[in-house]
Order: C-alpha cells, then sequence, then structure tokens
C-alpha cells in the first residue's frame, strides 16, 4: 500500500514519521474537540425537542417546519463560510462558529411558538453550518498533511460528542427543564470553544504536498468542470445519509416516546444508541477505507444502513427499534466523511462547501418531509424513507465507483 510503503521508506531513512509531528498532533487534539463539541451540542438540543415541542404547543407538521430553521440556516451559510476561509483561513472561522454556536443553543427555549421557534433556530442552524465547513476544511488539511485517511476518526469524535450530549440529556430529562439545560450546554461550549480555539489560532493550516499530477482546473484557481460535477456526486451521496441522520436525530426519541410509549430518558438513549453505533463504525473507519476501499465502504455502509432503518422504523418493541438505530448507526457512520473528504481533496474549502450544501440538504429535505408523512400517514411509515434514500447512495456510490476510489491528485 503507497501509505504504508512513504512510511516505511521514511523509518528506512531515520525521519520522524508525520503524526509523531508536534504541532500537527496539537492541531489533531484541537480539532478532534471541536468535531466533538459540535456533536455534544447538537445531541444536547435534539434531546430536549419533545420538551420544546410541549411548550410551544406545535403539531408534528408545525415542528417539521419550525426544525427546518436549522437545515436552513445551515445552508445558506455553508458557500459564504468556504469563502470565508479561503480569506481568512479555516481555523479562525472554526473558532468564531464555535462561539456563535455555543451561544445559539440557549435560544430555543426562548421561543413559545412554532414561527418562533423557527426563526432562532434559524441563527442556531448559521452557526451550526458554519462550524461544520470550516473544521471539515480544516480537517481536510491536516488530512493530506498526515498523508492517512483519518476524516472518519474526527467524525467519529462529533458521534461520541452526539452520544455524550444524548445521553447527558437523558439523564436530565425528568430533572431538569429543558431552559436549564440549554443554557448549561451554552455555558460549557464557550468554555471548550475558548480553550481549544487557542491552538487552531496559534497554528496555522499545514500545507498540502504538492499533486503528482495537477488536476486540471478552470481559470482563476476555480475547480473545472468534471471537479464540479464529481463534487455534486459526493453531494448527493452526503444528501443521502445526512438525511437519515438528520431524522433519527429530529424525529427519533419522538417514535420512541410517541409510537412505542417510551418513557422520555428511554427515548433520548434511543439517539445515544445511534450515536454509540455511528461512533464504533468511525472509529474503525480508517481500517475500512485503508483495507477495503472507499466504494466497497459506501456501498456496504448504505445497504446496512437501509436494513437498519426498515427495523428501526417498523419494529414494534423499543429494544427492536434500539437494535434498528444501531445498525442505521453503522451504516451511515462513514458515508458523510468519505464524502466530504473527497470533495475537500477536489477543491479545498471551496470542495467542502458545495458538498455540504448539498449533503445538509438531506436535513433541509427530512424535517418537513418527514413530518408531513407523518401527518398523512404515520411517522414509523414516515421514516422508511431513511432506508430508501440510504440504498440510493449505496447505488450512486457503486455506479461512480471509478470518482469514488480515485486517489488524491
Amino acid at each position: 500500500m503507497p501509505t504504508l510503503n512513504k512510511i516505511r521508506t521514511a523509518l528506512l531513512r531515520g525521519e520522524r514519521p508525520l503524526s509523531d509531528d508536534p504541532a500537527l498532533r496539537r492541531l489533531r487534539t484541537a480539532l478532534t474537540l471541536f468535531f466533538a463539541l459540535d456533536g455534544f451540542l447538537f445531541a444536547g438540543w435534539v434531546v430536549r425537542i419533545p420538551a420544546i415541542k410541549e411548550q410551544t404547543g406545535a403539531s408534528a407538521g408545525d415542528l417539521g417546519m419550525a426544525l427546518l430553521g436549522v437545515s436552513a440556516g445551515a445552508v445558506a451559510t455553508m458557500m459564504v463560510t468556504g469563502r470565508l476561509c479561503r480569506r481568512f483561513g479555516s481555523h479562525p472561522v472554526t473558532v468564531v462558529s464555535a462561539l456563535l454556536m455555543s451561544l445559539g443553543i440557549a435560544l430555543p427555549p426562548l421561543a413559545h411558538s412554532a414561527l418562533a421557534l423557527g426563526l432562532v433556530l434559524l441563527v442556531f442552524g448559521a452557526a451550526y453550518g458554519g462550524i461544520n465547513v470550516a473544521m471539515n476544511s480544516a480537517a481536510v488539511d491536516l488530512v493530506a498533511a498526515l498523508r492517512r485517511p483519518v476524516m472518519p476518526g474526527f467524525h467519529a469524535a462529533f458521534s461520541v460528542g452526539g452520544m455524550l450530549g444524548a445521553g447527558l440529556g437523558g439523564l436530565v430529562a425528568g430533572d431538569l427543564s429543558a431552559t436549564h439545560h440549554l443554557l448549561l450546554l451554552s455555558a460549557a461550549g464557550l468554555v471548550v470553544a475558548a480553550g481549544a480555539g487557542r491552538a487552531l489560532l496559534t497554528h496555522p493550516a499545514p500545507r498540502p504536498p504538492a499533486r503528482t499530477t495537477p488536476a486540471p482546473a478552470a481559470p482563476g484557481g476555480r475547480p473545472s468542470g468534471r471537479e464540479r460535477r464529481l463534487i455534486a456526486v459526493f453531494g448527493v451521496i452526503a444528501l443521502c445519509t445526512s438525511y437519515g441522520e438528520g431524522a433519527l436525530a429530529d424525529w427519533g426519541a419522538l417514535h420512541l416516546e410517541q409510537d412505542l410509549t417510551a418513557r422520555p430518558g428511554v427515548a433520548a438513549a434511543g439517539y445515544a444508541a445511534f450515536a454509540l453505533a455511528m461512533t464504533l463504525g468511525r472509529l474503525t473507519g480508517t481500517a475500512l477505507l485503508e483495507r477495503l476501499g472507499q466504494t466497497r465502504v459506501l456501498v456496504a455502509g448504505g445497504a446496512t444502513a437501509a436494513l437498519g432503518m426498515l427495523i428501526g422504523s417498523l419494529a414494534p418493541t423499543v429494544w427492536a427499534a434500539f437494535a434498528g438505530f444501531a445498525i442505521t448507526g453503522l451504516g451511515l457512520a462513514n458515508a458523510f466523511p468519505v464524502a466530504i473528504g473527497r470533495a475537500g481533496e477536489l477543491a479545498g474549502p471551496g470542495g467542502v462547501a458545495g458538498a455540504s450544501t448539498l449533503g445538509y440538504g438531506g436535513m433541509l429535505l427530512g424535517p418537513p418531509a418527514i413530518g408531513f408523512l407523518a401527518d398523512r400517514f404515520s411517522l414509523p411509515v414516515a421514516l422508511t424513507t431513511v432506508a430508501g434514500l440510504a440504498a440510493v447512495a449505496a447505488l450512486i456510490a457503486y455506479g461512480t465507483r471509478g470518482a469514488v476510489a480515485a486517489p488524491r491528485g
């Protein structure tokens, strides 16, 4: 394998492996904390959705439209964030976005109608979109410098944060109001963002190694037509998979509580099971990518997620639904990191922003679509659309396997 050969050659020459570079280690640790913080804050919000729904008195359809605010705010700022990263660097934009997201999570308890909730979620979503583009752009640069497919590890940190955020939410759901809970998350987020931000602000992004065969680019340094088409392909794969992740985040706890009569704490643990399975999948993601390649990982993951979500949405018991959620998490684990990472390799922050905009379109489409279908049919039936889109992602990855598996440069 090329990466292993490079490491062996460096060791024979007495060179220190790139992973031992202290600056790169510090950057990797700081970026890992930002990914974990992102997941922690987002999960802390989603497990309180049932409480916020009760506070606002919204129907399932109205709640779906309000939840659209998160995705609408994220998608609206992603392309702007890509340009900001090119101008100011991905590290400062990551820190600022994290601080804004920490402040934004305190806003939902202030809303007492579906309309007001949708407006405050626009603010929260804008910060969420900004940090996802910025920190993924920073991660793409670091992955290139390390010359190893470690992008799933960063997204594993997001899943760990999500698991901890959901677990904490489940523990305090019966004793702590949503207002006090989200205020505590806001304070914790500000502290972590300020602490980890020092490392990013004092260390510039590493310069990626030169391409051995430069990819053709359009005049002015913009992506070529072929690169834009590939970015769109990766964006659609990300869309199909983020639809499922967003659906379980927004509707998973409500499905368990409303359709399977689970207690609030148990319902919150359903998302924690999904997050734990996704974490395990991403922690093994680098090894899987090195052994199987990107195409096989994407195809197998999409098929696994489709099966898992059919079980999770149609199971008659809480524990069977938990198992389905866990299988879905394993299947979806590495699809989004691979898609965003490949787009970033092609076109830097612009590629990350383009694929992320399409990818988070899955979250933009998911809340109102599932809310509408839940009103028209039922929430379990609506959640089966997650299985359908996961299967579509697997088919696209297989159909475009040459582009998916193309090596960097």
